[in-house]
């Protein structure tokens, strides 16, 4: 099982390449095909907007598929399908012509059933007056509830799984509810968590909700036949809240120009200055480090981690942001060479896509 997992750059980046990249366009083609059939006009445009501009989500999201060893297909299959319910309703809540929080917790209960190969789909739409997506969104939740069905072990992981599913879930109805009452629920939230991360801010403990890292490392450990409970719990303590925070930070970071246009919360406001920022960002990168010390195939998750500073920190959006330069000098440092490595060929890799698009 070692032998099969990169536990270097260079051959994660051919596997990377060469199998999981075209593996993960291969499905997005599907449910992009699938999207654009939708019937209504305003579901039809956020699910293909959603595929469109978030790519490279699931494509970071595909990497995990390797712990899956020879089931590394089903995984992909999964994560690409998860994680395009996951942009498709974040778009349906973040341009939406509904502010009900009942909506948006119907919505994410396609997730919850996603999660959960028992559950019967149900009507997701059924407190907004956008309905008609031709079964897309039910599609989607079946597909990744077939890929958990064939896993023997998946009960295994199943409660570390849905707890962080619903957190999930939780954030994305509480950011997306009426602007002056977002931060008074998010602050409330966190008080109702705080005494498992006292040394998180709340804006920090949202972000850390955010990501779906964890998941998708449970779900390709299962599928992969190497999951035990303790595992399980093992990851769930390394990818949260560290692993996940600095992903979605990092995601909120890049974010910031756009999110300010468009009136959407971005958590990085919420730090007094940029030097605070900073020095929280690399916080996150230490504690990250520390976490996943302990985990089976570690240097793959360091790789993982450092992927993800190098990937975000070389997304075109970071150089027309305020002092980025120093910051994503700071960032590089902290996060060592192989942070450095990334980013340089996560560069040349944007310039080679941008060029083809």
């Amino acid at each position: 099982m070692t032998e099969k997992i990169p536990t270097r750059a260079v051959p994660l980046l051919y596997k990377v390449y060469r199998q999981v990249f075209p593996e993960v366009h291969k499905e997005l083609k599907y449910w992009k095909k699938e999207a654009h059939a939708i019937p209504n006009e305003e579901l039809r445009s956020q699910a293909t907007a959603s595929i469109e501009a978030k790519t490279f989500h699931c494509e970071g999201g595909g990497i995990y598929s390797l712990l899956a060893n020879e089931n590394w297909k089903q995984a992909v299959r999964f994560i690409v399908a998860y994680q395009t319910i996951s942009d498709y309703l974040d778009n349906l809540c973040d341009r939406s012509t509904s502010m009900d929080p009942k909506d948006f917790r119907r919505l994410h209960e396609a997730m919850t059933d996603a999660l959960t190969p028992s559950n019967s789909t149900r009507d997701y739409y059924e407190f907004r007056e956008d309905k008609d997506d031709g079964g897309y969104l039910k599609s989607l939740v079946k597909t990744c509830q077939t890929v958990l069905r064939h896993s023997d072990h998946y009960n295994i992981a199943h409660t570390h799984i849905k707890k962080l599913g619903c957190l999930y879930n939780d954030l994305q109805v509480y950011k997306h509810v009426r602007e002056d009452e977002r931060v008074p629920r998010l602050k409330q939230w966190f008080e109702d968590h705080r005494s498992g991360c006292p040394q998180l801010e709340w804006y920090e403990f949202s972000a850390s909700t955010g990501s779906t890292l964890g998941i998708f490392c449970l779900v390709s450990y299962t599928l992969g036949g190497g999951m035990t409970e303790k595992l399980a719990e093992d990851i769930e303590r390394s990818y949260f809240p560290y692993m996940q925070g600095l992903h979605i930070l990092l995601d909120y970071y890049i974010d910031q120009d756009e999110d300010a246009r468009e009136g959407d919360l971005n958590f990085c406001s919420y730090y007094e200055d940029g030097e605070r920022m900073k020095d929280r960002f690399i916080y996150f990168v230490n504690q990250t480090h520390q976490s996943i010390k302990e985990l089976p195939h570690r240097h793959f998750h360091e790789m993982i981690h450092e992927g993800l500073v190098g990937m975000y920190l070389a997304d075109q959006k970071v150089k027309y942001l305020f002092q980025a330069k120093g910051f994503v000098k700071s960032m590089l440092k902290a996060s060592g060479n192989k942070a450095k490595f990334f980013y340089i060929n996560s560069k040349v890799y944007n310039r080679i896509r941008d060029g083809l698009s």
